[in-house]
């Protein structure tokens, strides 16, 4: 049976509800969404005809600041997809301690077989549709998977004609010169190796020493495999999801990979080609198989629900770390598995926060007008993933908690905090 990614994201709510013995106002508050809309857009194809595309957006909780959520673009996109993604949101702002909130939208639709013309006029009708419910101090989007900066530009401009006036804070992801931030791209996987990075170091595990795994190469991928070489470690293989094949495969280097040559291979959807990847010595292999490869270190980088029950006996035995790189990749039955195994979990909460809290830089440049070189925005976002990780890591020892468990545990008090001192419960 498929998992419900909205179930998963309250099950994962629940069992530290239950921890911090939270009330039954609070709970009912913070276990769903507070707004919903649904929508839909209609869309002048390129041979003349309508096409009409199912969208949301979705507001879980903004007590601690505007929402803040990308929007993605899919064509098996749904609405407890979204639901459970802003949800996600709203504890990731909070771990990092960055004054947000969380929502989600996300669009039905296969950007593969649209044309540029067709991906504008669909981005523009989804602010048109949209434009009372977002701005910069009420929900903030950004991009997500398969849609990027071009979407957000088309986007900020079609919100902008609307109101007559300019207003770069209003979306975020946007091309640099254009409102967007330096190191934007580079950084949710970034952030997920400053984490990564921390954790060996408070295990007094050195990074040169191991090797991973890598689920997924888009962005967050991609700068994840970048920065974890860039430290010494050596990606030995890397499985995406191939969509003119329909079907996923690891690329697996015994050497290790080149990570810098699989991004000169791969399309603006992540896909490596694979006849190239031959080519330069790549054995290509069925997609499951970056699960048994005897690596350290497992980074699931794609899409929800990749390890399971189902998967998890799949694991190489040398495995000791799972750093979850892309949002809810475990499923909460999984989670008892995981520690019966002693394998340490880098949860997604903490480690996936980086391209928020960079997205959140993005939003107080565009607001003030005034932009950072990247080395301030690295040097900003290491130390914040850092703190956020110092936190969670003292607590997990502090009170013997499962890492994710730990990180539930700061997020949600923080959120319930918000909440109360407003008067919402």
């Amino acid at each position: 049976m498929p998992y419900n990614p909205y179930e998963n994201a309250q099950a994962q709510f629940d069992t530290v509800a239950d921890i911090i013995n939270l009330d039954q106002g609070a709970r009912e508050l913070l276990r769903q969404p507070m707004k919903e809309f649904h929508f839909t857009i209609p869309v002048r194809m390129d041979d003349g005809s309508t096409k009409i595309f199912k969208a949301f957006r979705i507001k879980h909780n903004d007590a601690r600041g505007p929402a803040k959520g990308g929007i993605r673009f899919h064509p098996h996109e749904n609405a407890d997809t979204v639901r459970a993604l802003s949800m996600w949101m709203t504890w990731k702002c909070a771990v990092v301690d960055i004054p947000l909130g969380g929502s989600k939208g996300g669009v039905i639709c296969d950007t593969h077989n649209m044309s540029q013309g067709e991906q504008e006029r669909m981005c523009r009708g989804y602010i048109r549709q949209l434009y009372t419910q977002i701005g910069p101090n009420i929900d903030v989007p950004a991009p997500d998977l398969w849609s990027n900066a071009q979407h957000m530009l088309w986007m900020m401009d079609e919100y902008e004609i609307i109101a007559g006036a300019r207003y770069p804070g209003v979306i975020t992801g946007k091309p640099a010169g254009l409102g967007g931030s330096l190191g934007r791209t580079e950084a949710t996987g970034y952030g997920v190796n400053y984490v990564l990075r921390d954790f060996l170091k408070a295990e007094n595990i050195n990074i040169k020493d191991t090797t991973a795994s890598l689920q997924g190469f888009g962005l967050v991928g991609e700068y994840t495999a970048r920065m974890y070489e860039r430290l010494g470690g050596r990606i030995i293989c890397v499985s995406c999801y191939n969509q003119a094949d329909k079907t996923a495969y690891t690329f697996r280097k015994k050497s290790g990979c080149n990570i810098a040559e699989l991004a000169g291979i791969k399309d603006s959807f992540g896909d490596i080609n694979k006849d190239k990847a031959r080519d330069f010595g790549y054995e290509v292999l069925p997609g499951d198989d970056w699960l048994s490869e005897e690596v350290d270190i497992l980074f699931p980088a794609a899409l929800e629900n990749q390890i399971t029950p189902q998967t998890f006996p799949k694991i190489a035995k040398s495995v000791r770390i799972l750093c979850e790189a892309a949002n809810g990749p475990t499923t909460p039955d999984c989670d008892a598995l995981v520690r019966e195994r002693g394998l340490a979990l880098l949860p997604d909460l903490l480690t996936n926060a980086g391209g928020v809290t960079c997205s959140y830089y993005e939003q107080v440049q565009s607001n003030m007008n005034y932009y950072w070189g990247i080395d301030e925005v690295f040097e900003k976002l290491n130390a914040a993933m850092s703190r956020a990780f110092k936190a969670v890591y003292e607590l997990s020892k502090e009170r013997s908690l499962y890492m994710r468990d730990a990180a539930y545990v700061i997020a949600i008090n923080k959120v319930v905090e918000a909440v109360r001192r407003r008067g919402w419960i």
